[in-house]
């Protein structure tokens, strides 16, 4: 673990925020329900209740726009799975390159951030190609923005990086330089809780 992912993963909202918070992913859960078929909320608000620091890192999520909402359940390891629903790539999270290296690379006009060091920072993971194409099951999203995805290491070797969106009825995967970043490019993340 590094130690930026130390200091993310330590922190534990003030009562009256995760109060508000729980209010706001449990509306949000129930206006939802094909995305958790099955799924209880009060079995879900135990876990995070239990796990203060998740807790935080949903609210990271919620605070920059992902509108995080439940989307699975793995019940080999009991842990809840939240994605980043919101109609369009999180507004928080946009106008940034893939990851530190690209960050240090630009010479000029170089984003405020790198799309890995934030994800790392709120204590997500950024979703894989798999992940988006199933998230995309549940409704459409990006529909005029796109979403960076995890890059496998031999294209980001490459200087490459991978975004995905959804036009046209289906959903598009692209490759871009990592050091590029876009006012409509952002990432969403998911969370196990």
């Amino acid at each position: 673990m590094t130690k930026e992912n130390e200091i993310s993963t330590n922190k534990e909202l003030p009562l009256e925020q995760r109060e508000e918070l729980l209010s706001v992913l449990k509306a949000r859960f129930e206006k939802y329900m094909n995305r958790h078929e099955g799924l209880e909320w009060t079995q879900i608000q135990a876990k995070l209740e239990a796990n203060p620091e998740k807790l935080w890192s949903l609210n990271e999520m919620e605070t920059t726009d992902g509108e995080p909402d439940v989307v699975d359940y793995d019940e080999e390891k009991d842990e809840y799975i939240f994605y980043d629903c919101s109609a369009e790539s999180p507004k928080g999270r946009r106008s940034v390159c893939y990851d530190r290296e690209a960050l240090e690379s630009r010479k000029k006009h170089k984003p405020e951030n790198s799309v890995m060091d934030m994800a790392t920072a709120m204590g997500i993971e950024l979703l894989t190609e798999e992940q988006y194409r199933a998230l995309q099951k549940l409704g459409n999203f990006d529909m005029k923005t796109s979403s960076w995805v995890q890059t496998p290491d031999a294209i980001r070797k490459l200087g490459g990086a991978l975004f995905c969106d959804r036009r046209y009825d289906h959903v598009f995967l692209y490759h871009n330089g990592a050091d590029s970043y876009y006012a409509a490019r952002g990432f969403r993340g998911s969370l196990r809780v």
